[in-house]
């Protein structure tokens, strides 16, 4: 049994894939997310999408960093995590115009006051702010916040996107042999970022935590894990919140670096048309092994010049001791998303990526197989899947 599953967490997510396998698909089979008719509209040309998700398991480390050090601030990155998993995801399959957003804030009252509710409800107006500058159009329509401390041992907080846009833009994963694999970095600071980026995103961070930081965390705040879980494997690193450990930025700073979005870059990329992409995919939960979800029989995957693993991810490495086919599994390592293309659309892609200051290239291939597989290749050897 992995470190992930000895905490509770599930990199595949077997379990709810089982559950919903009698859902339908929606209109279509192969794309990133389900796409529904205009229900509304009734617009034979038209589609719509509606999708939610959370910050996950973040909200506990930005919780510990507000009661260690009584910084606000770190609020605005949850809202950023919880918007960007489902702004980002919903591009993937086409979705790059305006956006209604709705927002489910759960507390525990008791350890969780009205500042953080403030400062997670703030965050959320100033990032729309922000973000309309880059062309990201997303309209709060509300949301629900509720105290229900029987339920929740801090804070969760999740959001509920909506759009409608013409089918003739759906992007559909269909990856060819020949086509060449374009990475989006999930490090470093873009010019509509205000600080370095670690490229953590929100996924593996109940593993992240637990390995990262020192077991003063679980003495002292017990209300942040899962009291089930082993002790073994209940934070067992040697770091503290406040220690500098890369870039003169602390620990904490790096396991809390709000989940970078792609929205500016895959916006200009769709502008230039879509006929020459075969798929975007988003690498969340399963790390550079989400694309496995999407691709069919007789299709590899070559990732053979991926991208060096930012620091965080070699930190969490070597505390927790986990093989790199875990690692690989469960974090993204250093590219969050991937396009399929051809070599002409993908140095375009490059170009628009650098202008926006995230660093992209070539991280492999597509190749005609017997069957499905992913290999990965590089200084770590060969990992297949």
């Amino acid at each position: 049994m992995s470190l992930y599953e000895k905490r509770g967490v599930s990199a595949g997510k077997e379990e709810v894939h089982a559950a919903i396998r009698n859902l339908s698909s929606g209109l279509y089979s192969d794309t990133f997310c389900k796409i529904l008719p205009d229900l509304n509209g009734h617009d034979e040309d038209y589609c719509t999408i509606m999708h939610a998700d959370t910050a996950g398991t973040k909200s506990v480390i930005a919780y510990l960093y507000w009661k260690e050090t009584g910084d606000l601030s770190v609020w605005k990155g949850i809202v950023q995590d919880a918007i960007v998993m489902n702004l980002d995801d919903m591009i993937c399959s086409g979705a790059s115009g305006n956006m209604i957003i709705s927002s489910t804030i759960s507390r525990n009252k008791h350890r969780v006051p009205g500042e953080v509710l403030t400062a997670l409800i703030e965050g959320c107006r100033e990032l729309l702010e922000e973000w309309r500058a880059f062309g990201i159009n997303l309209h709060l329509a509300g949301g629900e916040t509720a105290d229900v401390g029987d339920l929740v041992r801090t804070v969760d907080v999740g959001y509920t996107a909506y759009a409608r846009f013409p089918k003739k833009e759906v992007i559909h994963v269909n990856p060819q042999p020949g086509d060449l694999i374009v990475g989006f970095s999930s490090s470093g600071q873009s010019v509509y970022e205000k600080e370095y980026n670690s490229g953590i995103g929100c996924n593996g961070l109940t593993s992240a935590r637990h390995d990262i930081l020192n077991k003063e965390y679980a003495e002292r705040y017990p209300e942040s894990f899962d009291p089930k879980i082993d002790s073994s494997v209940c934070y067992t690193g040697k770091y503290k919140l406040t220690d500098k450990v890369y870039n003169d930025i602390d620990a904490g700073k790096l396991l809390l670096s709000p989940t970078r979005t792609y929205a500016p870059v895959l916006q200009e990329i769709l502008k230039t048309g879509s006929e020459e992409i075969h798929g975007i995919i988003h690498n969340t939960g399963g790390g550079q092994t989400k694309c496995m979800k999407y691709i069919g029989e007789g299709i590899r995957l070559v990732k053979d010049n991926l991208f060096e693993p930012p620091a965080i991810f070699e930190m969490i490495r070597t505390q927790s001791g986990a093989g790199l086919r875990e690692m690989y599994q469960v974090f993204n390592m250093g590219h969050r998303m991937e396009i399929y293309t051809t070599a002409k659309r993908a140095e375009e892609m490059i170009g628009i990526a650098a202008a926006l200051g995230i660093d992209a290239k070539v991280i492999g291939r597509v190749e005609a197989a017997p069957s499905k597989q992913l290999l990965l290749t590089g200084k770590m050897g060969t990992i297949e899947y």
